[in-house]
């Protein structure tokens, strides 16, 4: 058995060699992925890992008998290119991590055994005639193929982007919802109280800087804070390689408020978001979000969300109550949820009070290690198992909260 897992970005030979170097984690659950990975080699004759996006090209089997693959093609990635990688390595069984259209439809047709652990999903955006209808056809046919019988399972990161694959036609049997969070507790953090004497307040962005991430509309938002005279410093963590976030700043003259911070190791970020104000989380609706770790880590911190109204979101987050939800790519509405937060102490304590039991709510029962380790192994307790923990499970609330349970 040769088992192939296809990812399209993050240098598996680098996390490695930096992490057993006594390095930190520059994402959550790197380690995890690590020892994940480890111990699915035990299983099979050889496990790889593909990575399409790395900056050159190598083929190394690491000390803990993983076979690390970069494909480097950070400059021409693209679903050809990671289809080509995937026939090189001719692999008898597949895992696939990132949603690519056209690399599911191609692997349903060559009825390779094969499992995904999607981290995010097709998000919908409301749009015109024949945009959307086309948008719409499209993805169902990604969903017809995602029901052949070469895909035994399709693990999708959260349930709201399980249920949109559902919606898309998926049969909820083979779809399991998975976590990443591998914690059983929320952590040291407590509730806190309005910062509303505080100057300047802080606010805090994690993630991809880009447009469908919604920092150009939480830039702007920082300029009308200053304009309504509210003084914020937003700390912007996370890599600003083509200086997007810089060209915003320099266009709203707020380069004084916002502090480009690079990445930070992941144990740093809650701290971080902790100490800040509010943590700001503006994705636009086309961005396909599954449910961002940012927004479990805010919770974990008791540190008050803006988010915007992205609908992997809005299941989960509720206005004036565990969070202040603004419309997306509106900078307007965004800076006055800012405004009304920080200047209403009773708001401020009430959503931070919600924090960790809202964290607990989204928790799952799975994390997509054992995902992969039970499908591989597959005997009959394996199956049980994943069965039991499919999105169709949902339609028993109370079986499902118990196995939740039962996973802390």
């Amino acid at each position: 058995m040769r088992l192939l897992y296809v990812h399209h970005a993050g240098d598996v030979r680098e996390t490695y060699h930096r992490l057993a170097a006594g390095g930190l984690e520059t994402y959550h659950a790197q380690r995890y992925s690590m020892e994940s990975y480890a111990k699915l080699s035990g299983l099979v004759d050889e496990f790889a890992v593909l990575t399409s996006v790395t900056e050159k090209p190598y083929d190394e089997v690491l000390p803990n008998g993983v076979r690390a693959i970069g494909a480097g093609l950070a400059k021409s990635a693209d679903s050809n290119a990671m289809i080509s990688s995937i026939l090189q390595y001719a692999p008898t069984h597949l895992a696939i991590h990132p949603i690519d259209q056209t690399v599911i439809r191609w692997i349903a047709s060559q009825q390779i055994p094969t499992i995904t652990t999607f981290a995010n999903t097709l998000a919908r955006e409301k749009c015109g005639f024949p945009r959307n209808l086309v948008r719409e056809a499209k993805t169902r046919r990604t969903a017809r193929a995602l029901n052949q019988n070469n895909f035994h399972w399709v693990g999708s990161y959260g349930i709201n982007s399980s249920r949109e694959l559902a919606r898309l036609g998926v049969n909820p049997k083979k779809i399991i919802p998975w976590d990443y969070l591998i914690d059983s507790d929320p952590g040291p953090f407590t509730p806190k109280q309005s910062p509303s004497n505080r100057d300047p307040f802080t606010l805090c962005y994690v993630g991809t800087v880009s447009e469908g991430k919604g920092v150009a509309e939480m830039i702007e938002a920082v300029a009308i804070l200053k304009s309504m005279s509210i003084n914020t410093t937003l700390k912007l963590v996370g890599p600003d390689t083509n200086h997007f976030a810089r060209d915003q700043c320099t266009r709203y003259n707020i380069q004084d408020r916002v502090e480009l911070m690079g990445l930070m190791p992941s144990d740093s970020i809650e701290p971080l978001m902790n100490q800040c104000d509010l943590v700001i989380v503006p994705s636009q609706h086309d961005y396909p979000e599954g449910f961002p770790l940012v927004i479990h880590h805010a919770l974990r911190a008791c540190t008050p969300t803006i988010a915007s109204d992205h609908p992997m979101f809005t299941s989960h987050l509720k206005h004036r109550e565990n969070a202040m939800i603004f419309p997306q790519k509106d900078a307007k509405k965004m800076a006055e949820c800012m405004s009304e937060i920080l200047n209403a102490p009773p708001l401020y304590a009430s959503i931070s009070a919600a924090s960790h039991d809202t964290w607990k709510r989204l928790r799952l029962p799975v994390k997509w290690g054992d995902l992969l380790i039970r499908w591989i192994r597959n005997q009959n307790e394996d199956q049980d198992w994943l069965s039991e923990r499919s999105l169709a499970s949902l339609d028993n609330e109370q079986s499902y909260r118990q196995l939740a349970c039962a996973s802390r």
